[in-house]
């Protein structure tokens, strides 16, 4: 309610729903005017708020499969559900991964390997558990990304 109540001032634009709920973002998208711009946060449930209206997302996977999920994202925009749904269960694994470990630890991690930024992680944050490595490691491995 507060949220559709904020879409009614005049220099709210949009909300970014990273709940995870698709039933909150189906509400919003429902109740909201319809120029109020409806973001996903939620990287594993992007693809279903934006085949109902939403209009993109803010992405922690985009950091590591940046042109899976612009494909993902315009397939999904642009009502292609099969094309969306087939790229998102390519990156559904990773989408769980980036979590598997307290953001951005993953993700650091994973662009280090990739030679993407050099020295990794750093303090404040701490290495990656052997486990995460390994989850992290399958998920880019499902994805086709290889370091």
């Amino acid at each position: 309610d507060t949220a559709i109540r904020l879409a009614a001032v005049p220099n709210v634009i949009g909300i970014k729903d990273a709940t995870g709920d698709i039933n909150r973002g189906s509400d919003l998208l429902l109740r909201a005017p319809k120029n109020f711009a409806v973001y996903s946060g939620d990287d594993p449930t992007a693809a279903a708020l934006m085949l109902f209206g939403g209009k993109g997302c803010i992405s922690i996977t985009a950091n590591l499969a940046p042109k899976l999920m612009h494909e993902m994202c315009a397939a999904a925009i642009a009502q292609d559900v099969k094309k969306a749904a087939e790229l998102n269960f390519k990156l559904l694994p990773l989408h769980r991964a980036v979590l598997a470990e307290p953001n951005p630890i993953p993700a650091k991690w994973a662009l280090q390997k990739m030679g993407k930024i050099p020295g990794g992680i750093r303090l404040p944050l701490v290495p990656m558990t052997d486990a995460a490595v390994g989850t992290v490691t399958a998920a880019l491995d499902h994805a086709g990304i290889r370091f």
